[in-house]
């Protein structure tokens, strides 16, 4: 897969350009606030687009994947079917809060959560943020590879803002107050060119999308209109009970294994640094392998989570990314993450996870763990002590709610999911960036 880091001046999308907005209509803030008393970072309006830039992607979920059928993937307000086979791994009466939940289904999950959310509003006239449920991660899903052109990768992104610019509320403040949620890494939204063998769609370098602020599983770490948001694990919490009962049973869990890793080797990648890990897992005692080869390991499978719960420490390589879902699977199991590329939390999840990395992962350079055929992940781990691995996995713990995704409507009580993390966030921000532009 082709990734680029760098863009040319002409399509860069990080420079300031000159704004010349309509004010809209002043709200009264306080009357806002006694709408919801909860709402104090504001109100959030979601578009109503035409089916064909979201619902019709569901029903016509067979078309969504060259390979295979997604229909599963998206079900449940994009949570996937309730996990089965759990019974040995989660306590009995958690398993419902449990799903097959796709790694690449948060814009659908995010979409249900957002139709629901307390702060929503049906007045364009008093919103904050303006919310554009496109699935845009579902759409270039099924156009990035074989024989597709540019335009056929573009085509959805190009209709649906011409469908916002007829809309008053977009053109006013030219985008500034609006938001997406991208269900799939930036790298698939960024193609530089027209270049039918380039990667993804150009959804990002569209001049309508230029202060359009967006929210992605991992971002592009020079952008200050992106935030990266938690990957979707399988544990969706049905109430504050759930997350405390969960957290009791990871700190109390009894790991017979110092580390593991879940994953599988890539034979088409010359130097294949997972291959590195799984030979030097599988031949170390203290390790526990999870060889996706030949084991089930989508979504959540119950192998993986076994794996994680039974160790300290999971090594996590990159993914397509810098970033991997198995990231957030290892530290819901509270097993700690040892990581081997600085970007994958340098400039990631700053909302969710705001402490120090060091507090709660590992960090081993690849060039050293292949100097040494991974002999060096025994020589660290080993010289952590037991005090400071039980420190390290209560951060985790502590974490945790940060990075769950609640089912649609459910009350967590007084913990705030990853879900309502970002929201508030981006509210806040949706109504910086319009007080800035408006004081001009």
């Amino acid at each position: 897969m082709a990734t680029h880091y760098h863009c040319p001046p002409d399509l860069h999308p990080f420079l300031p350009h000159p704004l010349l907005p309509t004010p809209p209509p002043p709200s009264n803030t306080q009357q806002l606030l006694a709408l919801n008393p909860d709402c104090q970072s504001g109100y959030v309006y979601v578009y109503d687009l035409p089916a064909t830039f979201n619902t019709e992607f569901i029903d016509k979920c067979d078309e969504l994947d060259p390979w295979k059928s997604r229909c599963s993937a998206v079900s449940n307000g994009g949570f996937g079917l309730r996990a089965t086979g759990l019974e040995r791994v989660v306590p009995e009466d958690l398993t419902p809060a449990w799903y097959w939940t796709d790694m690449y289904a948060a814009e659908v999950i995010y979409h249900n959560r957002m139709l629901s959310h307390k702060c929503r509003i049906l007045d364009p006239e008093k919103a904050t943020g303006f919310y554009i449920p496109f699935y845009a991660g579902l759409d270039i899903g099924k156009f990035l590879w074989f024989n597709y052109t540019a335009k056929d990768r573009d085509r959805k992104s190009e209709m649906v803002l011409d469908w916002l610019k007829e809309q008053p509320t977009f053109t006013r403040a030219k985008g500034v107050d609006h938001f997406i949620m991208l269900g799939r890494l930036t790298w698939d939204f960024r193609r530089l060119t027209d270049n039918d063998s380039e990667w993804g769609s150009s959804l990002l370098y569209m001049p309508l999308m230029k202060n359009v602020f967006r929210l992605s599983v991992e971002k592009h770490q020079n952008d200050d209109l992106e935030e990266s948001v938690p990957y979707p694990t399988a544990f969706h919490p049905r109430s504050e009970s759930d997350i405390v009962q969960w957290q009791n049973y990871i700190r109390n869990y009894e790991r017979t294994k110092l580390f593991s890793f879940v994953g599988a080797k890539r034979q088409k990648i010359k130097n294949d640094f997972r291959g590195v890990l799984m030979d030097y897992c599988k031949s170390e005692e203290n390790c526990r392998a999870v060889d996706c080869a030949t084991t089930v390991c989508s979504d959540g499978a119950p192998a993986i989570m076994e794996a994680f719960l039974d160790s300290d420490f999971c090594l996590q390589p990159r993914g397509d990314g810098l970033t991997r879902r198995s990231t957030f699977d290892c530290m819901l199991a509270g097993s700690i993450p040892v990581y081997f590329w600085r970007g994958t939390f340098k400039g990631q999840y700053e909302w969710h996870l705001p402490w120090m990395a060091e507090t709660y992962t590992v960090f081993i350079d690849n060039d050293d763990v292949r100097d040494t055929n991974g002999t060096l992940i025994l020589k660290v781990l080993e010289g952590i002590h037991k005090d400071k691995v039980k420190e390290m996995r209560e951060t985790l713990i502590n974490l945790l709610p940060k990075f769950v995704y609640a089912r649609s409507g459910e009350d967590l009580g007084s913990v705030k999911d990853a879900f309502d993390i970002t929201i508030d966030r981006v509210l806040k921000r949706m109504k910086s960036r319009r007080d800035q532009l408006f004081s001009h």
